[in-house]
């Protein structure tokens, strides 16, 4: 079983280290592994070319349709932790697209990393099964709210939110574009019960002043709810680019 990840802007696969630039683990020096195909489909999201393949209407604000053959590349769990190994970091990010498509192949890969902390980053509409899951050091879920365009029946599931606001090795981070889009948060937070701890609010936006220019009013609603505030170093630093 192989594993289908992203291509970098060489048309390699997106396989880096970096620093994470979200959430709880945000400035740790990591290796990322950018896996291909996602069953959401947000309006706003920064790596469409991981599923807004030519054939693909699903909506998005650029509308760009990415021929798969260029940002898909099929490696397999071996070749995948060979090159993860060789960045000689202590801590692995998988991220996507949505990694928990991919789970029985990343369980692979994983066996070949047991000394290696494993953060994923999820949308939290799929269960990760046990073989995979007993790696897992952390989970960075990113529960997607109603302005990112998908039906809440596919985004918003009871089990799984249930389950991940139950386990202590999960994060939710919620991406907020309005200031309104922080009622969704508390109604969410109210029906599951997240800690506050655990709640992460993050600014979208792929340049540094759109973020900047949120985080002023974000701040202050994280201050009067008592939620965790997520920058994006990652696009201070590097601006939005793949492999950063």
């Amino acid at each position: 079983m192989n594993l289908t990840l992203a291509t970098d802007d060489t048309g390699g696969p997106e396989i880096f280290a970096s620093l994470q630039g979200e959430g709880p683990s945000m400035g740790l020096p990591v290796a990322f592994v950018r896996l291909s195909r996602c069953n959401l489909a947000c309006t706003w999201c920064d790596t469409a070319y991981t599923w807004r393949f030519e054939g693909d209407n699903r909506p998005h604000r650029d509308g760009i349709a990415f021929e798969r053959k260029a940002n898909q590349v099929t490696l397999s769990p071996a070749d995948t932790a060979e090159r993860i190994a060789a960045l000689g970091q202590q801590r692995l990010v998988i991220t996507g697209g949505e990694p928990l498509l991919q789970a029985g192949a990343l369980a692979e890969m994983l066996a070949l990393l047991p000394d290696i902390s494993v953060e994923i980053e999820t949308n939290g509409t799929v269960a990760p099964p046990a073989r995979l899951d007993v790696r897992v050091d952390q989970y960075n879920v990113s529960p997607k709210l109603a302005h990112s365009g998908n039906p809440a029946d596919l985004a918003l599931i009871p089990e799984r939110l249930e389950a991940w606001a139950s386990d202590p090795r999960a994060f939710l981070k919620f991406v907020i574009a309005a200031p309104e889009d922080v009622e969704e948060v508390l109604a969410l937070q109210q029906r599951y019960r997240f800690k506050p701890g655990q709640v992460f609010l993050m600014a979208e936006g792929t340049d540094s002043a759109t973020l900047r220019a949120r985080q002023v009013w974000l701040s202050d609603l994280c201050l009067k709810h008592g939620f965790r505030m997520s920058d994006r170093m990652h696009i201070h630093l590097y601006g939005d680019t793949r492999g950063t």
